[in-house]
């Protein structure tokens, strides 16, 4: 009888076993490193929202502070600026405020304003509304509270270039969640006093 073509159960010697073997361990190392992934993706994501929160919350610091230098009590009549210096910290929620004449005092004090939060200069504390720190209770309880309550600086910084009216630099400073995620953001603010025509009608 010719029994070329076939072939017997002994003559396999496990083959189809090592390759099965080598397959799982294959699709398992996928599955880990997916599974690893997925997490450092999460982690990715937490950290992207703590950073845009630290970012929102110290632009809303800036624009108050904007906001109060063109308020009656934030004109140079009201408010003489002062020269600011280590400190407690004012709250701008009770109507404190203060504006500095030292635009380099945190530098003279040997202060990074992007590494030592909250400042250790006589900054002014604000809570924009519904912010919850943990000294505070906001009124939305879901969200992460603040690491520090925000706060600004500024500095008067003279005639502005266009001699129309005063010049001022606001720095403000925020936390996420964690003092890890911080954002700090600075403008040049001008106030004009009184109406200018510069068209000469």
């Amino acid at each position: 009888m010719n029994y070329q073509g076939i072939s017997f159960p002994g003559s396999q010697r496990g083959v189809a076993l090592v390759t099965s073997l080598l397959l799982l361990m294959i699709i398992t190392i996928l599955a880990l490193s997916m599974f690893r992934s997925f997490g450092t993706l999460e982690k990715i994501a937490g950290n992207m929202r703590e950073k845009d929160r630290a970012l929102h919350a110290a632009v809303s610091v800036q624009q108050y502070a904007e906001w109060w230098l063109t308020q009656p009590a934030g004109s140079i009549a009201a408010s003489a600026p002062v020269t600011c210096a280590v400190g407690a910290a004012l709250n701008a929620n009770a109507g404190q405020s203060q504006i500095c004449t030292n635009a380099s005092s945190m530098a003279n004090l040997g202060i990074d304003p992007t590494q030592q939060l909250p400042w250790p200069v006589s900054y002014v504390q604000y809570s924009p509304a519904g912010m919850a720190t943990p000294l505070q209770v906001g009124s939305n309880a879901n969200d992460p509270p603040f690491a520090w309550t925000p706060g600004f600086y500024i500095v008067d910084l003279g005639l502005a270039a266009d001699a129309a009216g005063e010049a001022y630099q606001v720095t403000a400073f925020s936390s996420g969640a964690t003092t890890g995620t911080v954002a700090v953001v600075e403008s040049t603010y001008e106030v004009q006093q009184g109406v200018v025509n510069r068209g000469g009608l």
